[in-house]
């Protein structure tokens, strides 16, 4: 199955603010997010990409805009994009409906007493007037799986492809990956414009990066160089077996 890369937005006005944006509209990236979504284009220049999908919010497709200018053969609405230049657009990739915790600063949030649930017992969570932790769990894994399925048909195994989204959906998506319950997803940090890379296979899911902000060049898919010890896991296609002995896929 292909791989996913899993982006966060760059850093929002409401990030610098403190504020829960949830889908606020209008809530863009800051200076700095601008920066970071212009590095993002340059970091993954090594890397081949074949599809492109974001939440509908504003400050994600903003964090795609300067890859997609690199790549016009990723957007435009023969891609699945809204128009032209846009990337495919999945509201189920979008953030957690946080209903009337919504626009509110995150320092009065945390004085709420359903904020300690949020932290220790996520399974249990569900925002007033908005959705439940499990409802984004579920929403945004399907989402997942149903366009690896779809990439893999189109463009092979070893596709690899991209999805700009939000802090709790990507922490949900890794923690269904790793198979971790759903009240440990607190424990996964995504920083703004980090790259979370999840190779997926018949067997399992790997988890190559989590939250990095550095180089991604060694993502680009490569030949396997013997069938159980490749360092690239799964790149076998369907044996999904996991590396053994801290084989680094040299001969």
């Amino acid at each position: 199955m292909p791989t996913l890369l899993l982006v966060r937005h760059g850093r929002s006005t409401a990030n610098t603010a403190g504020i829960l944006a949830g889908w606020t509209p209008g809530v863009e990236l800051d200076d700095t997010g601008r920066a970071q979504a212009a590095a993002l284009a340059d970091r993954l220049a090594a890397v081949p990409l074949v599809q492109a999908v974001s939440s509908p919010l504003e400050r994600c497709r903003q964090t795609l805009e300067p890859l997609l200018a690199a790549r016009p053969g990723l957007a435009g609405p023969e891609r699945g994009g809204a128009a032209p230049g846009e990337p495919a657009l999945d509201e189920r990739l979008g953030e957690c409906h946080y209903g009337e915790w919504t626009g509110r600063p995150l320092a009065e949030l945390a004085k709420e007493p359903l904020w300690r649930t949020v932290q220790d017992h996520a399974a249990a969570a569900a925002f007033p007037g908005g959705e439940s932790l499990r409802e984004l769990s579920h929403r945004t894994v399907d989402a997942v799986r149903e366009w690896n399925e779809k990439i893999a048909a189109e463009h092979g195994e070893d596709a690899v492809w991209i999805a700009c989204s939000h802090g709790d959906v990507i922490k949900a998506v890794v923690a269904d990956a790793l198979g971790l319950h759903l009240d440990h997803f607190q424990r996964i940090n995504v920083d703004p414009c980090s790259v979370t890379a999840i190779r997926y296979t018949a067997r399992r899911p790997f988890v190559l990066r989590m939250g990095d902000t550095g180089d991604l060049a060694s993502l680009a898919p490569r030949p396997a160089a013997h069938p159980a010890q490749d360092g690239h896991p799964g790149q076998d296609g369907p044996s999904g077996d996991a590396v053994v002995g801290g084989s680094t896929g040299a001969p």
